[in-house]
């Protein structure tokens, strides 16, 4: 393993963004996107990522210099155009207008359209409740999982991310793929020569699987939950894909044409401003709020992000370690 500062892990990131051919901005978005993913425990959404980012600009499937456009859609809704972009920049293009809409009317609406995305939905929830807002959003991504009794991929991962801001405390956030796994675990299980756990995934034929490199090639993913979890992943593709006029997982995956790159489709993302909804009463209802993780922490039980939040107090005092091979890869890049 080898250990690196936040700071250098950040240079490391930046530079080879910026050496293969990312303008300072989009390199400096998608940068504190990984690094805070590396910081924060989750090492499918670190580092790692930046090859693939690298690998999506080669393949010509995203834009290293688009300018968001940001179009004021309806009173309460937002859209911008990332022009073939990663999303960081779009996201950050959009906020400030998302959040004066939620504002104003309580709820708005964020939608990023031909976005090429690769990271972490609370990366974006947080800054949203540092701002007070409770916030939940979702993407599809490439076709990789198989609905419930079925085994033909026809979902993405379809991440679905909820974020409540709390007083004095780290807010309620939760993150997850609407698949049994993310796809960034069982692609690290690949570069390390380890199987998967039984349930992740299915061979071609529909039968189980333990191997990532059948179920990444030939096979497809499952949904977390069985009916339940396809439900949701639906959903998602309906209301980030169709209703904010993007592509759908299978459409990304015909778009990429076997290049392996990044998924290009939007996102959604929506904000609820509780002044807004409560008034006078907010403080006091927030107050309610809390005896419910009360409720959870006190008999036990973690709150989602719990561990992602110590492992964020320790990186903040230690670094990171990413494996050796990892960090070749990365430095071969700066080549």
């Amino acid at each position: 393993m080898i250990r690196l500062t936040l700071t250098q892990a950040h240079e490391l990131a930046e530079s080879i963004l910026l050496h293969n051919g990312f303008n300072a901005a989009h390199a400096a978005a998608v940068t504190a996107t990984v690094v805070a993913g590396e910081r924060d425990g989750c090492a499918s959404h670190g580092l790692y990522r930046v090859i693939g980012c690298v690998n999506s600009l080669k393949a010509g499937k995203v834009s290293a210099a688009a300018e968001p456009q940001v179009i004021d859609q309806a009173p309460s809704i937002v859209r911008v155009d990332a022009a073939g972009g990663f999303s960081q920049l779009a996201f950050q293009a959009g906020l400030p207008m998302l959040q004066a809409k939620a504002r104003s009317n309580g709820i708005a609406a964020l939608a990023i359209n031909h976005c090429v995305h690769f990271s972490a939905l609370w990366v974006e929830i947080e800054q949203l409740t540092e701002a007070g807002l409770v916030v939940l959003a979702c993407n599809p991504s490439h076709a990789w999982v198989a609905p419930a009794g079925g085994s033909q991929p026809v979902f993405g991962t379809n991440p679905i991310a909820f974020g409540w801001p709390r007083a004095g405390a780290n807010p309620f956030v939760f993150d997850f793929a609407t698949s049994a796994i993310a796809r960034g675990d069982i692609e690290l299980h690949r570069r390390a020569g380890k199987a998967i756990p039984e349930g992740w995934g299915v061979d071609a034929q529909g039968q189980p699987s333990t191997d990532p490199n059948v179920v990444l090639d030939s096979g497809a993913m499952l949904t977390f939950g069985g009916h339940k979890g396809s439900a949701l992943a639906a959903m998602v593709e309906l209301i980030a894909g169709p209703l904010i006029g993007d592509l759908t997982s299978a459409e990304s995956l015909a778009y990429d044409a076997g290049s392996k790159s990044s998924p290009y489709h939007g996102e959604l993302i929506l904000a609820l401003d509780p002044q807004r909804f409560l008034g006078a009463g907010a403080e006091a209802h927030l107050a309610r709020a809390e005896a419910v993780f009360a409720g959870i922490e006190g008999q036990g039980a973690r709150l989602p992000s719990q561990r992602r939040f110590e492992a964020r107090k320790r990186s903040l005092e230690e670094g990171v370690q990413i494996p050796e091979a990892l960090y070749n890869d990365l430095k071969a890049l700066l080549n």
